[in-house]
């Protein structure tokens, strides 16, 4: 185990700062930090080559060597803090092991790219679930990456890396302010020579998913999960698609749609 740099044992400064990143967006975007919890999303985050500014762990306790191993190779502060204070970052009954404190990354859509796989865009998510599922489904339908537009649930909210299983720190996930700036970037793709596209999910489309193209470079837009998309993003789409559904249901949960959508375009993809 590398050596302890700080101990807490009582609600400092600092504890109060990371306790705040847990239900305070604010915080974590001034800050640049969010708190990750698990063993999956802590091993992606070091896999990924995430920066740790700190890595908390309790004093006193025995730890697994899987939470010795993070601690050596940690770049960040080591923590020991008092069960008890560890226990209230957490939010769970069982003391964790290990709570990492992860800097953000900026937000740069210029990283993203449209010739690995689908780029999704999901258009003011209000659920941090939601939008945690849709990223670990473009992570398991080999997308190319997730834009969030406009005001919408946090991407680095706890609720958010939790639903994604880890899938965050894998799958390149920019926030933009509006649709405009992906406008932008898809007119500099196409200047430059790529003809990606952009589709648009709705209930009301005439197109039905298995009829359309998801092959080639493609943005697959999928709408808020109660408005759906901003008339916005439906005017700048090259098609519009829909999936049709039975039952007494009226409309399909947005990340399950988006989803849908991923999986039909990684079985064309898939396709000889």
């Amino acid at each position: 185990m590398g050596s302890t740099t700080v101990r807490v044992t009582v609600r400092n400064a600092r504890f109060q700062q990371w306790q705040s990143l847990l239900t305070n967006r604010n915080a974590r975007h001034r800050h640049r930090q969010f708190l990750v919890h698990g063993v999956r999303p802590i091993s992606l985050a070091a896999e990924h080559g995430w920066q740790f500014a700190a890595l908390l762990y309790p004093g006193g306790r025995r730890l697994s060597r899987w939470a010795d191993d993070q601690l050596s190779q940690a770049g960040g502060d080591l923590v020991e803090m008092a069960p008890e204070l560890l226990d209230e970052l957490s939010g769970r009954e069982e003391t964790p092991e290990l709570i990492a404190v992860v800097t953000m990354p900026e937000d740069d859509i210029e990283q993203i790219r449209v010739d690995g796989g689908p780029v999704v865009v999901f258009d003011r998510p209000g659920s941090p679930g939601n939008l945690g599922t849709l990223i670990r489904s473009a992570d398991a339908f080999g997308a190319g990456g997730v834009v969030v537009t406009g005001h919408a649930a946090d991407v680095y909210d706890p609720a958010t890396v939790r639903a994604s299983t880890g899938s965050i720190f894998s799958m390149p996930s920019v926030r933009v302010d509006a649709p405009t700036r992906v406008a932008g970037w898809l007119a500099g793709l196409r200047e430059s020579g790529s003809p990606v596209r952009l589709i648009g999910t709705d209930e009301s489309a005439t197109v039905e998913l298995a009829d359309a193209d998801l092959t080639g470079p493609l943005v697959i837009v999928v709408g808020n999960e109660t408005t759906g998309m901003s008339a916005a993003w439906r005017d700048a789409c090259d098609e519009v698609v829909r999936i049709p559904i039975g039952g007494a249901a009226s409309s399909l949960n947005a990340a399950v749609a988006g989803s849908i959508v991923l999986y039909q375009s990684h079985l064309q993809r898939r396709a000889p």
